[in-house]
């Protein structure tokens, strides 16, 4: 079995911020910025990526999906509302807390030796890892030992734009969506929202829009998973 996962994440309001990690956060832009212009557009750049770094932001859906029983679940966040658990297109949905979210997937990683993920070695792994360090929950399955596929032991860890790019050694630009476009897969960006939009909606309150976001990145990993897998694993 092999189990694909995918996050969702936001940062934390810039203003909500204690001066000192706002200097910490940005005093070196004022230095490598040659005008006010330049300037003011990367402070805009650090506000709106908060949510990229697991030390100013926080995981709000983790989505897990079986390849060979084509189900999965998405744990979302959804504060001060109650959203009963519920199932949809294979996927079932349930709403929690970042803790339990963290619990629930390394619960299911316990029981699973190959994980796929697209740029998860970049950033969903790391994350995940460090917002567990956070809640104090325990990882049970090493996501980040060793990059190439070949030396991976104990559990494998299949991360797709890796794979796809050959280690990076491919220069063109990648991303889900264009290698979901190239091969002829629904790609979850096609509906007009993508992972840029996940703030917004989390601060309107849209939290099942961002689940179901999250189910469609995971039915479109799967998706090249298996077309990786067919013809050039």
């Amino acid at each position: 079995m092999a189990l694909v996962f995918d996050i969702e994440t936001v940062g934390e309001k810039w203003e909500a911020l204690d001066e000192t990690t706002q200097h910490n956060l940005s005093w070196y832009l004022r230095e490598s910025s040659r005008s006010e212009e330049e300037f003011e557009y990367e402070m805009k750049e650090l506000k709106e990526g908060m949510g990229l770094s697991p030390l100013t932001g926080s995981v709000v859906a983790i989505g897990v999906f079986d390849t060979e029983k084509e189900k999965g679940a998405v744990y979302f966040s959804a504060p001060g509302e109650t959203i009963e658990a519920h199932e949809e297109g294979g996927i079932k949905y349930e709403a929690m807390e970042e803790k339990e979210m963290l619990e629930k997937f390394w619960q299911v990683a316990t029981v699973c030796n190959e994980f796929v993920s697209f740029n998860g070695r970049g950033f969903d792994a790391p994350f995940l890892a460090i917002r567990s360090l956070v809640h104090g929950v325990r990882p049970t399955k090493d996501l980040l030992s060793n990059r190439y596929l070949s030396l991976q032991r104990g559990c494998a860890h299949i991360d797709l734009m890796d794979q796809l790019t050959f280690y990076g050694a491919a220069r063109f630009r990648k991303s889900l969506h264009l290698f979901c476009r190239a091969l002829g897969i629904e790609s979850p960006k096609a509906g007009g929202t993508t992972g840029d939009d996940v703030a917004a909606l989390y601060a309107n309150k849209k939290y099942e829009d961002i689940a179901r976001y999250n189910a469609g990145d995971l039915f479109a990993t799967a998706a090249l998973y298996h077309r990786w897998h067919d013809t050039l694993r």
